[in-house]
């Protein structure tokens, strides 16, 4: 779109008729990006749980490219013990994996692992921070998906499909339950770093009215793109125009009866009001020098700690939904320093997140999911077959870790489990379409409920599967 709300309102007045100007209103502020901050359009949403609901927002942690579950959460003594050997034939039978082919070696991890907190739950070394606060969160060790490669995976993780044209995760769920602030958008999205193979994909709207598409703020320039006024106009002349839009949009909607003009008004209005509730939100300056040190987050740059902070200050406002992104996390090779640099960048504001959200009273009611598209081999990829150290691991879609925390689940505990090698699922396996299903249900939605006609037919985020995982439910 290249048009912006401010572009229409500069040009109203060089337009030579009233039924063009008319016609153009409708392509200002971003066009999907303004139609998506509308989420109070009551025709847009179904506004309301299918039951009580234990959750009311959700902070979605994503680590694009897929962290390696076997070096963070899942300790596995025997893959360490036979570390270098060849992998005996019946764990890869009949599976090919995206770049190492057939097999490789088996890859123990150089990392020790440990107990933490009073529940026990086991972490790597890499992690002493998210160990702070490990009775707070539910692992679940037996994820599994159905792509093995990262764009595939991506989409397939957040709209339930491994193709484009679905709606994500967080529109579904702004499409069902709407949002609790009129100034901001109920869905937003922070990245720290490139957004991925999937990109934009992972927070469409699909076909869902684009009311439900997610909005990126931006670490820089306007949070949100043309959320500025024009050089040269202040607030009294923006309010002016906007009082002109809104009289011309009435006459025409009293002519024609189209409620996409009522929309139309709603949208200039929410842009004015985000002029002053955006830059005020993203301002962390003001918070206290010890919450700002627990997240390692400075004012004024761009990072993932950054984003922890604001995902906090989003979601206390009321914002339904708030994704982070954080990319770099595609280690085939280099991991041995690669991971560890990316586990100080993000296990402290991690955990000061978690801590915030409990100590605000805000975590009861705040689900936080951190995961990925899927996980890593147990066998090595890449390096010298000789060299007891480990250079990479492979995409591995069988097997591998998530976490959940706060908005209903039940800390402390460790569910499904993966076999000796990490390789398969051995016990109580979580599909992705599971995992979505548990997550709308913990926002009190019946995800065989919550569903959208398209093309002939009734569309839903976990398509025809997914089963709620009660045992992580308080």
């Amino acid at each position: 779109m290249t048009n912006s709300m401010f572009d229409v309102e500069c040009s109203m007045f060089d337009v030579h008729s009233r039924r063009a100007f008319l016609n153009s209103c409708g392509i200002g502020f971003g066009g999907v990006a303004l139609a998506s901050m509308l989420n109070d359009d009551v025709d847009a949403a179904l506004g309301q749980p299918h039951f009580a609901p234990k959750a009311k927002h959700v902070i979605y942690l994503h680590m694009i490219g897929a962290p390696s579950h076997l070096d963070l959460y899942d300790e596995k003594p025997e893959l360490k013990k036979r570390h270098n050997e060849p992998c005996p034939p019946e764990v890869t039978k009949d599976r090919d994996f995206a770049f190492i082919g057939k097999t490789s070696t088996l890859a123990g991890s150089p990392w020790q692992f440990s107990k933490h907190g009073e529940s026990g739950q086991t972490l790597s070394e890499l992690l002493p921070h998210i160990g702070e606060v490990v009775d707070d969160i539910a692992v679940i060790r037996s994820l599994h998906n159905e792509e093995i490669n990262h764009a595939p995976a991506q989409m397939f993780l957040h709209s339930g499909f491994g193709r484009g044209g679905r709606p994500s995760f967080g529109s579904w769920v702004t499409y069902g339950l709407g949002t609790e602030n009129k100034d901001l958008p109920g869905y937003v999205v922070l990245l720290s770093g490139p957004a991925g193979g999937a990109g934009t994909s992972m927070w469409s709207s699909g076909f869902l009215p684009s009311v439900h598409q997610g909005i990126q703020f931006r670490s820089q320039g306007d949070a949100v793109l043309f959320l500025s006024s024009p050089e040269g106009q202040s607030q009294a002349d923006r309010r002016r125009v906007l009082d002109t839009l809104g009289q011309l949009n009435q006459e025409q909607f009293q002519a024609t009866g189209d409620p996409e003009i009522e929309t139309r008004i709603k949208q200039y209005e929410l842009a004015f009001r985000m002029q002053a509730s955006v830059p005020e939100l993203m301002e962390i300056g003001g918070e206290t020098k010890s919450t700002l040190e627990s997240y390692g987050a400075e004012p004024g740059k761009a990072s993932f700690a950054n984003n922890c902070l604001l995902a906090r200050r989003l979601v206390e406002r009321g914002v339904r939904l708030v994704e982070l992104y954080d990319s770099d996390w595609d280690h085939h090779g280099g991991i041995e320093t690669r991971l560890p640099a990316k586990c100080k960048e993000t296990d402290r504001p991690i955990a000061a997140l978690i801590k915030d959200l409990k100590q605000r009273d805000l975590l009861k009611d705040t689900l936080i999911v951190w995961g990925s598209e899927f996980g890593r081999t147990p066998l090595r990829q890449g390096g010298n077959a000789k060299d007891k150290g480990l250079s990479g691991r492979d995409h591995h879609k069988d097997a591998f870790t998530m976490w959940l925390a706060g908005g209903g689940i039940k800390g402390g505990v460790s569910y499904g489990q993966s076999d000796d090698f990490g390789m398969d699922v051995a016990e109580n396996g979580v599909h992705v379409h599971d995992l979505n299903a548990t997550i709308l249900h913990l926002l009190g939605m019946d995800h065989e409920r919550l569903t959208y006609r398209y093309q002939g037919r009734e569309f839903r985020l976990t398509d025809v599967e997914g089963h709620v995982v009660h045992d992580i439910i308080a």
